[in-house]
């Protein structure tokens, strides 16, 4: 039983299906449930989706038909353009940032204009649509995500809707769309919508207005209805593998300009799949979102209201850490000076007699083995010599020269021991600072790298002041 306190949290009557999901659910499913037989040649026929394969298949051969036996007006060739925009943003605009993801508010008219609009995708009811996107993010890249990218490019695209699953999606509440009367509307009334709005307006528009039935028909329904299908499927297959993943690594996802050009904004999906609730895709002024940019602007118009930003220090957060991570990445190639730990501690007595044999020069308390470096000096071969068993540091760090950053790195891969008493580096702030070479006074660590800033709160009991906030 659900041990939840806030009596808002989900309505009796028609409670959330996944109220009472074990806490492995995941896990548990997987285990406890076997997948369908996999698709071979002697049972491939057996397992195919008929009904979205005549869709999928029907729909361009009318398309390519129409393409070689009918000629493409101006006038028609632009509305095809306009009712992919529109039928597509009911897809963009509505199923998915205003259904699946509740990502703002719309007003009736808003709604009912999106439903139907929507409806003209030919990709299934809200109802539907969402409940498989919402199960998508909620189970992505495992094997009761609908149409999990791990499965292949061909797979997320297209392979999930042609071929029965091999599972069942994980569960998905839909209770707040079994409450919204537009979305019970449309799902009542489907199949005359996607007649009337896959083929019947674009048809019936351009026929009574410029007199080009047979292009509307072939032109702004079926091929229009067939970019549209792809610009969708995109979404489940390019944007998980194509471009950049600069929120978070964790899943398939990716940004990349392509792909949103391809599917009316949806492209910037590293960003999407991080800050699902988010109205936007794109977050900066000059990447394509027009899906954003339509819903900004029924804000403007009264249409559309509480549009949810995810905040800002958050957002730069995920890019800050994915940052970081590229920089370790890097780092970790790197070649960097031997560890004080890991050196010999040398008496100034042995660091003498040593110097008599191998040009040692110690500066910051660290000897140095310039032997390389010696005829390479800009300052001269003479500059070292002379500081040969000395120690240097003052005329390192401004007595003669004040060396730049790139110097100070280079010597401290030349080091090859630590003088024994040479100054106390811990108790002097500034000689400490200037010991460490400019490369090392930033460096990426991993948390398990590093104390646990949980060791304190651990070890110090239950505290009397209660949780913050």
């Amino acid at each position: 039983m659900s041990t939840t306190t806030d009596p808002k949290a989900f309505d009796p009557i028609d409670p959330p299906i996944d109220i009472n999901i074990p806490d492995n659910y995941v896990q548990h499913t997987l285990k406890s449930t076997k997948p369908l037989p996999p698709v071979t040649l002697s049972n491939f026929w057996t397992e195919l989706n008929w009904l979205n394969v005549a869709i999928l298949g029907i729909t361009p051969t009318i398309a390519l038909y129409g393409l070689f036996t009918t000629k493409l007006t101006w006038q028609t060739a632009l509305f095809s353009v306009l009712y992919y925009y529109i039928t597509g943003l009911g897809i963009t605009a509505g199923y998915h940032r205003l259904w699946a993801h509740r990502s703002y508010n719309a007003s009736l008219p808003l709604q009912y204009f999106l439903a139907i609009a929507g409806a003209g995708a030919v990709e299934g009811s809200i109802h539907w649509w969402s409940r498989g996107h919402r199960a998508h993010h909620r189970y992505t890249d495992t094997d009761l995500d609908p149409y999990g990218a791990h499965h292949g490019l061909l797979w997320s695209h297209i392979g999930w809707m042609i071929v029965n699953p091999r599972r069942r999606p994980g569960v998905a509440d839909i209770s707040d769309l079994r409450k919204n009367k537009v979305v019970k509307f449309q799902h009542r009334w489907y199949l005359p919508l996607i007649l009337g709005m896959g083929f019947g307006v674009p048809t019936v528009l351009p026929g009574l207005l410029w007199g080009d039935w047979r292009g509307g028909f072939f032109f702004a329904g079926a091929a229009r209805l067939c970019f549209v299908h792809h610009s969708t499927f995109c979404v489940n297959s390019l944007a998980h593998w194509l471009g950049e993943a600069p929120f978070d690594d964790k899943h398939t996802p990716r940004d990349h300009v392509l792909t949103a050009l391809v599917t009316i904004g949806e492209g910037y999906h590293n960003f999407h799949h991080q800050f699902p609730m988010d109205y936007r895709n794109a977050i900066k002024w000059y990447q394509y979102d027009p899906t954003k940019w339509f819903i900004a602007t029924c804000q403007k118009l009264g249409l559309a209201s509480h549009l949810r930003v995810f905040p800002d220090n958050e957002v730069r957060k995920g890019q800050l850490t994915m940052q970081l991570k590229k920089l370790r990445a890097q780092q970790d190639i790197l070649e960097w000076p031997t560890d004080s730990n890991e050196l010999p501690v040398v008496s100034w007595e042995s660091f003498q007699e040593q110097a008599q044999s191998r040009p040692l020069v110690l500066i910051s308390g660290y000897i140095h083995d310039v032997s390389r470096f010696m005829d390479e000096h800009p300052g001269g071969r003479h500059l070292l010599a002379k500081n040969i068993g000395r120690d240097a540091t003052t005329a390192f760090f401004g007595g003669v020269y004040d060396h730049s950053n790139a110097a100070h790195n280079l010597l401290a891969m030349m080091r090859v021991g630590v003088l024994h008493g040479g100054f106390q580096l811990a108790e002097d702030p500034e000689k400490y600072e200037r010991s460490i070479p400019p490369s090392q006074k930033l460096r990426v660590y991993r948390a398990t790298e590093m104390t646990s800033p949980w060791s304190s709160a651990l070890s110090d009991g239950e505290s009397h002041h209660g949780l913050a906030g």
